[in-house]
């Protein structure tokens, strides 16, 4: 490869990515003017549960596919080897789980927001998650691209859409941008290959470099990435993602019916192997062309992640258009992240915090308040953005403290909904232990680093969805086989970090159940079916009758739950109930509105089985 140490867009470059803010305006004015012109709140952000499942599971595996997942995957793979491919292995309990057991509960209560909690940990948290996606924007220094220009474009192209077309408009403007950033990955991929030498040339190359990684079945929880960390410890982290993330429960329930929600983490789940596909090959690439002698090491870049959009200039310095292309892939994943973002900050705000002691506030007015909070988001993340660019190390920091929440809420949804004697005392201790254990294997982790004198790797060496991507920075050095096996509490601090969603969730479930039966387990008359799923029965099949009957008084068997056809979905009754059993993790509504559940209380067969039944 020629080497080149500045390049520069080209006026076709512009025009290229000038053409994907437009597109995505356009859509966005389309829904403002079409269907309802988003005059009700369930319109503008329930999407009126209109959705079908193509768009519902595109949007989700834009939403997961952020620019740090494109520009970081490829350069972990570049460093590291394809080890990490392995974490596809995860995808498929990390979806098939929210299928069959997070979407059932959440769509039959008709909820429009996944959790109360979101008062301390989604508003504060999420915005922080706006500046993890505006944040790889700052590497486009090497394609000689204005930092303030592109953050300006984005923001304000992304907040218009989204007040204008509400979820409609993030969901199609997801699917659009899911198809460019498959065209750029793609045109970077075939350009590349053929540059090398041909796929078989890249695959030499690999191999001959040490680059494909084997099945490493090493069970210690301190290596970095094994198949266990990856495969299982995965597992926990796509739980968070796609079963209690609010942005992702947001678009399950703009699903049709409940069957369409369902097909859409099947349909995902491909898409997903694919994205993960695409991301190692285009390591594998790098490779090949660059071998050991990175740029990094010539010092053309800075950081790992400057090197992939090196990688692209280089390659595509003959081809005007296609850097644009990329970056208007990189773009994409930004977009669809922050579009969601801004979406449903407004509606937790609305739905959970204002509609409650505002309850005779009109549909016009909430819808147009809805708008309003869409817009401010998009505003104070731009405003966060430019004390980003002048905050430096704060912005890690922020990063690895939003990734580490993601575990205990986690843990606190599974303690409600598995668990039906966890009462609200046990769920609120159990959550902050939960927190407090991950901030202080993340900060201990980090500072025992430091204090070593081991270097931290950039950011994104390793990229993973969402929460816990930001727990990188502390945890993705190479250790030396040589250096001493760390014992006591620094080896809880060498903890892989593809582990800290399944230790910090444990904690949170352990904790609350043992809180929960010291200060009174919650009694049957206190829950409602439907809000418990009848796992803990199963699970527990190798007790006598009488235990299990005790233990899982008030799980109900498998049911459908009809809904009323006049209920409002923030009005239901039943909401009330998930209040209690997920330990206020749900909306908190009016006792004297109409039930949407018309479900009767379990009671006993002649068997001495409890049943549900339904009243149609």
């Amino acid at each position: 490869m020629v080497e080149v140490d500045q390049m520069h867009f080209q006026t076709v470059d512009y025009v290229i990515f000038a053409l994907l803010l437009v597109a995505s305006a356009g859509i966005g004015l389309f829904y403002a003017f079409s269907g309802g012109r988003q005059r009700t709140t369930q319109e503008f952000l329930m999407a009126d549960r209109s959705m079908s499942c193509l768009p519902v599971s595109l949007s989700l595996l834009a939403t997961f596919q952020s620019a740090v997942a494109i520009l970081g995957a490829p350069s972990e793979v570049y460093t590291f080897g394809t080890q990490y491919w392995f974490l596809g292995c995860s995808y498929f309990l990390g979806l098939l789980i929210p299928a069959h057991v997070f979407i059932p509960v959440f769509y039959r209560l008709r909820l429009s927001s996944a959790y109360e909690l979101q008062h301390f940990t989604w508003i504060t948290g999420e915005p922080v998650w706006c500046l993890a996606v505006i944040f790889p924007l700052g590497l486009f220094v090497v394609t000689g691209f204005d930092l303030w220009g592109a953050v300006l474009a984005m923001g304000l192209v992304c907040t218009l859409y989204t007040v204008l077309g509400g979820l409609k408009a993030v969901i199609w403007t997801d699917v659009f941008q899911t198809v460019v950033m498959f065209a750029g990955q793609l045109a970077v991929i075939v350009v590349g290959t053929s540059k090398a030498g041909g796929i078989g040339e890249v695959w030499r190359k690999a191999i001959n470099g040490s680059r494909i990684a084997g099945l490493d079945l090493n069970p210690d929880p301190l290596e970095r990435h094994t198949f266990w960390t990856l495969g299982v410890g995965g597992v926990f982290l796509m739980l968070a993602l796609y079963g209690v993330n609010q942005a992702q429960v947001q678009r399950y329930l703009s699903s049709r019916t409940e069957k369409e929600a369902v097909m859409s983490c099947y349909v995902v789940f491909p898409c997903q192997q694919i994205v993960l596909c695409l991301g190692c090959l285009m390591g594998l690439v790098m490779f090949a062309l660059y071998g050991e002698d990175s740029p990094l090491d010539k010092g053309y870049v800075k950081t790992k992640d400057q090197m992939v959009l090196y990688f692209v200039m280089d390659v595509f310095r003959e081809l005007p258009g296609l850097p644009g292309l990329f970056v208007a892939c990189l773009f994409s994943g930004a977009l669809s992240t922050i579009s969601s973002a801004f979406n449903s900050l407004a509606t937790v705000t609305m739905e959970d915090l204002i509609k409650p002691h505002f309850p005779n506030m009109t549909e016009a007015k909430a819808t147009l308040l809805s708008k309003a909070l869409a817009l401010a988001y998009g505003l104070v993340c731009l405003a966060m953005a430019y004390l980003a660019s002048i905050m430096g190390s704060v912005l890690q920091a922020a990063f690895s403290i939003f990734g580490m929440v993601g575990g205990p809420l986690l843990g606190l949804f599974c303690l409600g909904m598995f668990f039906p004697w966890a009462n609200s005392i046990g769920a609120v201790v159990g959550l902050a232990a939960g927190l407090a254990m991950a901030f202080w294997i993340g900060i201990g982790s980090f500072v025992m680093r430091m204090s070593s004198g081991t270097p931290v790797p950039p950011l994104n060496t390793t990229v993973l969805p969402l929460f816990d991507n930001m727990t990188t920075t502390v945890m993705t050095t190479l250790v030396s086989a040589n250096t001493a096996k760390p014992t006591g509490v620094e080896a809880l601090y060498s903890l892989s970090y593809m582990w800290y969603s399944a230790h910090n969730s444990a904690t949170v479930v352990v904790v609350g159940l043992i809180v929960s039966l010291l200060t009174g387990p919650m009694k049957e008359k206190e829950l409602t079916p439907g809000t418990v799923y009848p796992v803990l029965g199963t699970l527990l099949f190798f007790l006598p009758e009488r235990y299990r009957e005790k233990l899982c008084c008030v799980t109900p068997l498998a049911q459908k739950v009809t809904s009323h056809p006049h209920c409002c979905a923030s009005s239901c009754s039943v909401q009330r109930s998930l209040g209690h059993s997920l330990a206020f993790l749900s909306l908190l509504t009016s006792p004297k509105t109409p039930t949407c559940s018309l479900i009767r209380w379990p009671r006993k067969t002649a068997t001495g089985q409890r049943t549900a039944k339904m009243t149609r």
